[in-house]
């Protein structure tokens, strides 16, 4: 795991605070991680889809990207529908390739589509921890954290591309290393589950940084620091909202404050 987590730990600009492994680790706060978790997954999946069908893909590879998502948006925004019948939900049964004409090749396409399969599947995974611990899904709100991030996007290609490849990559580090974080402070059942996520969402990391080095073809460290920055800051800051990927509990840290008083 040390050497899994090195990457990661040497890309991030700061490490998950402690008053947030604390919150997270609390029993009632269980289900909101786990709601939280769940989303986050759905919401990965989403953003890949984005990224090949507005880039990379002829309309009709769109719309079958659509169609393979559409189950899962259906229960999670929508509450239609059961979720162990995601379990048989048909897979992606076309092929992808790139649109004529576009500027990006079947790597970000290969990459992504990838990609959405293992969040589907992990999203699959949380609702069968959930089940397990007789926790019942319902909406939850999003956080700051990505939206803080995708508003520093520039507006014109590539650089946009570009930039919202970095904040993914951002994304999935930090979700690394908070699996990480909380693997030692929860039960086995837990646990194993954070563990064995651990070297796909490092991978995924990986993957967004490399498409986003190519795509640029130069060099993309200034704007990595910027964004490892801005994350930083989402990260380091009190925040009232409690989520997977939320800032340092502002109620912890306004308790802490008051017993030093």
């Amino acid at each position: 795991m040390k050497e899994l987590l090195a990457p990661i730990n040497a890309f991030l600009h700061c490490e998950t605070p402690d008053a947030w492994v604390a919150e997270a680790t609390k029993k009632e706060n269980l289900s909101i991680v786990l709601l939280d978790h769940l989303v986050c997954e759905l919401k990965a999946a989403q953003s890949a889809m984005y990224l090949i069908r507005k880039y990379a893909v002829d309309k009709e590879s769109g719309d079958a990207l659509l169609a393979w998502l559409k189950p899962f948006e259906d229960f999670t925004y929508r509450k239609v529908g059961c979720w162990q019948a995601l379990a048989n939900h048909q897979k992606l049964n076309k092929s992808m390739f790139p649109k004529s004409g576009t500027p990006y090749g079947q790597d970000l396409i290969d990459k992504m589509v990838l990609l959405i399969k293992e969040e589907l599947h992990h999203f699959y995974q949380v609702l069968e921890i959930m089940a397990d611990y007789n926790i019942e899904y319902e909406s939850v709100g999003s956080s700051r954290y990505a939206r803080g991030m995708l508003r520093e996007v520039r507006t014109y290609e590539p650089q946009a591309l570009i930039d919202k490849l970095i904040c993914g990559a951002y994304i999935e580090a930090r979700s690394c290393e908070r699996f990480a974080k909380l693997a030692p402070h929860v039960d086995k059942r837990l646990s194993d589950f954070y563990v064995s996520l651990l070297r796909s969402e490092a991978r995924h990391f990986m993957d967004y940084l490399t498409l986003a080095e190519d795509i640029a073809d130069a060099d993309i460290s200034e704007r990595v620091a910027f964004f490892g920055e801005v994350e930083a800051q989402l990260i380091l800051s009190d925040d009232s909202d409690f989520k997977f990927h939320s800032g340092v509990p502002a109620f912890s840290t306004a308790t802490a404050l008051e017993a030093q008083g």
